[in-house]
């Protein structure tokens, strides 16, 4: 049955940390506040996460599994569910349409649903995703230091991740695929890095026992390697809903994103956003971070709001 008369002061779009850290602070500020979460978070591939505090090595579905636990101590719902739709209700709030036909009403909403990582199609990558093909030495690096690393070139940027990773193995070896010529000065850092670095198309990965063993070329060669870093061909936030409701976009390195100010308010009034959905680079601590920010930044408008009503006599929410 489609339900129409739930109103909540907050629904938080997005069940990841940005979304759950945003919820926490909500309910924590007496908020009524309900989380829909479709259940992709964008670091599920990976069997560990790293570089949170206190929780470093801890499973990323086992992090948002606590967090959903804290919740319910301060009265937030979660649903899993799609939020397929939103708009504003003419009264002051929004009214935010469920994949499976539910509606529910909210003063205001976080969107917090993340990015998809659309990966290059060389063979192996797409399996061994966040395994032993990886991208981001901060969340990897320490657990394959001093491997035999391979690094498929980015055309935009395509001496920059071999550089990076070079501090956390000396044997590196970067394939420019399909990036081109070098410019002389990364020529010259790569020499200074020790990186080798290989002409050809990326054919494929090859793996032995379901681990990776090399790096395989369009030529026939297969070059040794143990880890291969790669970027996303394209990063594409989950931005739908804030598309929908007009929020404004800004052009960055990595491709389009939402523009918010310093606590994740967008140009749409009344709406948030937070986590990867601003930005490719807001990793599960920064995320956060900018979760908190929001909840308490729609606290205190919701608590300013309320008592302006009160004083010029309107009803309140």
């Amino acid at each position: 049955m489609t339900k129409t008369d739930e109103r909540y002061d907050v629904v938080v779009v997005g069940g990841g940390a940005a979304g759950l850290s945003a919820a926490l602070i909500l309910g924590r500020s007496r908020r009524r506040t309900l989380v829909v979460d479709a259940g992709e978070p964008r670091n599920a591939p990976a069997a560990h996460m790293h570089g949170v505090l206190s929780r470093d090595g801890v499973s990323p579905a086992e992090y948002l599994e606590v967090g959903r636990r804290e919740l319910t101590a301060y009265g937030v719902e979660w649903r899993a569910g799609r939020v397929t739709g939103a708009a504003p209700d003419g009264r002051d709030g929004f009214a935010v349409s469920l994949a499976d036909g539910a509606a529910v009403r909210a003063r205001r909403l976080v969107v917090t649903t993340g990015l998809v990582d659309e990966l290059p199609g060389i063979d192996g990558v797409a399996e061994r995703w966040g395994r032993d093909v990886l991208h981001c030495p901060y969340c990897h690096g320490w657990e394959v230091r001093d491997r035999a690393f391979g690094v498929i070139a980015h055309p935009r940027m395509p001496a920059h991740q071999a550089l990076m990773v070079s501090h956390w193995s000396t044997d590196v070896t970067l394939f420019l695929h399909t990036a081109g010529e070098l410019s002389a000065h990364d020529a010259a850092l790569l020499d200074a890095a020790g990186v080798e670095v290989v002409a050809g198309e990326v054919a494929g990965l090859v793996t032995e026992d379901d681990r990776l063993t090399g790096v395989r070329l369009a030529d026939g060669r297969t070059v040794p390697r143990s880890v291969v870093f790669v970027g996303a061909d394209r990063l594409a936030p989950r931005d739908g809903v804030l598309r929908q409701l007009g929020a404004a976009l800004c052009e960055t390195p990595f491709g389009e994103f939402v523009t918010v100010d310093e606590t994740g308010r967008t140009s749409v009034p009344g709406v948030w956003a937070a986590g990867n959905v601003t930005g490719p680079q807001e990793q599960v601590v920064n995320a956060v971070s900018r979760g908190y920010r929001a909840g308490a930044a729609i606290n205190g408008e919701l608590r300013f709001a309320d008592l302006e009503d009160a004083v010029a006599g309107r009803p309140c929410g």
